[in-house]
Order: C-alpha cells, then sequence, then structure tokens
C-alpha cells in the first residue's frame, strides 16, 4: 500500500499547521511527518509527545542513546539516519554513533546502562526485574529517568512503527547516514 507524501497543501486540514511549523523548523519537510499527516491526531500524538519526551530530565546525548537503540531493535531505517546525523551534528564520538548502530556496547558506562535497560524495558515489555531496575539506578540514572524511558517509548513507537508502514523514504540531509538492518 502505497502512503501519500503530503505538503502543506495536501495535508487535511488539522495537520497543516504542525506540516508548516515542522518544515520551517527542518528548512524542509521530513518523510515522516509528510506520511503522519495522513492522521492528524498521529501526527499531533507524535509531535507532543515528542515534545515532551525533549523536556524530560534526560540529556539531549542520553535521549539520543534511548532513540538509537530503539529505532536499531525495532528496525526504523529513517530514525536510525536522521538521529545518526542528530548525533553527528552534536560532534558525538563517531565509536559511540557506530556502536549504536552496530547494536554494540557503548564504551561510556553510564550511557551503556542506558541502552542495556531500553532494551530490557523493551524485552520486558515494561517489566523490569529488580537487580535490572538497580542496575539502572546505580549507574546514576533515577527513578524518574526509568518512567522517562517508558515515555519514549510510547513517543518512538508511533514514529518508527508509521515511519516502517508508509515507509518513509530518507531525506537528502540525511543520506550520508542511510542504514540498513543486518540479520
Amino acid at each position: 500500500m502505497t502512503f501519500t507524501r503530503h505538503d502543506a497543501s495536501t495535508a487535511p486540514e488539522k495537520s497543516r499547521p504542525i506540516v508548516e511549523n515542522t518544515a520551517k523548523g527542518f528548512g524542509f519537510l521530513p518523510a515522516p511527518v509528510a506520511m503522519m499527516a495522513e492522521s492528524p491526531e498521529l501526527l499531533e500524538a507524535f509531535m507532543t509527545g515528542n515534545g515532551l519526551f525533549n523536556k524530560t530530565s534526560l540529556s539531549q546525548l542520553e535521549r539520543e542513546v534511548f532513540i538509537l537503540t530503539m529505532a536499531t531493535t525495532v528496525e526504523c531505517h529513517y530514525c536510525v539516519a536522521m538521529h545518526s546525523s542528530i548525533l553527528a551534528r552534536s560532534k558525538a564520538d563517531a565509536s559511540l554513533i557506530e556502536a549504536l548502530r552496530a547494536r554494540t556496547p557503548l564504551d561510556d558506562p553510564k550511557l551503556e546502562a542506558m541502552r542495556v535497560f531500553t532494551l530490557t524495558v523493551m524485552d520486558g515489555h515494561g517489566y523490569v526485574e529488580p537487580a535490572k531496575m538497580q542496575a539502572f539506578l546505580d549507574a546514576g540514572y533515577t527513578r524518574r529517568n526509568a518512567l522517562e524511558v517508558v515515555l519514549g517509548l510510547g513517543v518512538y513507537t508511533i514514529s518508527t512503527f508509521a515511519n516502517r508502514m508508509t515507509e518513509a523514504p530518507v531525506d537528502e540531509p540525511f543520506k550520508a547516514f542511510e542504514w540498513h538492518a543486518q540479520h
């Protein structure tokens, strides 16, 4: 099934303000937003949730580690490309980006704890054994951070699943970071 890549002129009326604001912010309309625009409610839920996730007490780097961990796990090609680009622009170490993309352990113990905890929450569908929760807390995170991971999972389930369903093509600004799952 082919989904429409909307723009401000073709998007449903309720999606138009988000489409227009996103295009202004990026300087182009990213394919995922253009495709999600078909459902104004889905688009609004993602954009609102993403705004809330960005307000959490997790640092930008911790959020990006979370996002790339989730995106590689659910094999969202667009999110991996986009968030690899974000990390590179923020001057993150190339070895961190490569390890996240390859789904291998991270050198930084605290960031590795975020990666492992994210996988634990995903694998357990929210259940985390007490010892694994304690390991996350011992790495310097809080119970609030644990719940912020749940928020991130909700938000990024919307985008990763929608991106995969619509087969959102990777936009030119992220092409250098294209990624394909290795099985």
